[in-house]
């Protein structure tokens, strides 16, 4: 059975993408960055194939690589590159597949077009990955209304960092959405050590369970 799943967080710089490898790992999926802002670094499908031990054949194209670490709105206009949402459209393949957004939910992928809005037209289930740490619960719950304002199926929340019972329980109660589980922080961050604590933390039978 395969699965598609939309990875966004709450906040640029919180795992996402972390989990994403792990995720991608787990399914033995293929991964799809759409848009890649910054390219002087490590990018974020360089990450997964590298945290993820995910080979080069199922690592797919980003449909846009934006030079600047920006916004893509912004990254896009500095690199005089012209986003077409329309052309943004969820690869037909018969494996599991993880697409990992940018920054946050309302992140703006053109100066008209929120990446929640594109999350919209997809309607592929949303993994919301959130901090354990101090302000998570505001963010959380603004990221939650908004998907579901814009009808967008939640598949439920990831939770990255340390434990948090309190934080973690008021979030889950008030949001309503199903805690998928917690990635605890891994020092040093590599394959075996992430992987590890992704099966520590998460039921890998729930995401194979899912079809969409």
């Amino acid at each position: 059975m395969t699965s598609r799943f939309v990875v966004t967080g709450t906040d640029t710089g919180i795992g996402k993408t972390v989990f994403a490898a792990a995720l991608t790992c787990a399914l033995k999926g293929h991964y799809w960055k759409p848009v890649q802002s910054g390219l002087d670094e490590e990018t974020d499908a360089e990450t997964v194939a590298r945290l993820g031990n995910v080979p080069a054949e199922r690592i797919l194209p980003e449909a846009y690589r934006l030079k600047t670490p920006a916004s893509p709105h912004h990254a896009a206009a500095l690199d005089d590159v012209t986003i077409e949402p329309g052309a943004l459209e969820l690869p037909a393949l018969p494996h599991s597949l993880v697409i990992e957004g940018a920054g946050g939910v309302l992140v703006p992928l053109t100066s008209g077009i929120l990446f929640a809005d594109i999350f919209a037209r997809w309607q592929a289930p949303v993994i919301l990955c959130a901090r354990t740490s101090l302000g998570t619960i505001n963010h959380t719950l603004l990221s939650v209304e908004a998907l579901q304002r814009r009808c967008v199926p939640i598949f439920g929340i990831a939770f990255m960092g340390k434990e948090n019972a309190e934080t973690q329980r008021i979030i889950i109660h008030m949001s309503g959405a199903r805690e998928l589980g917690r990635l605890e922080p891994t020092n040093p961050l590599t394959h075996d050590g992430l992987m590890a604590a992704f099966h520590r933390g998460f039921d890998v039978s729930v995401f194979r369970s899912s079809k969409s």
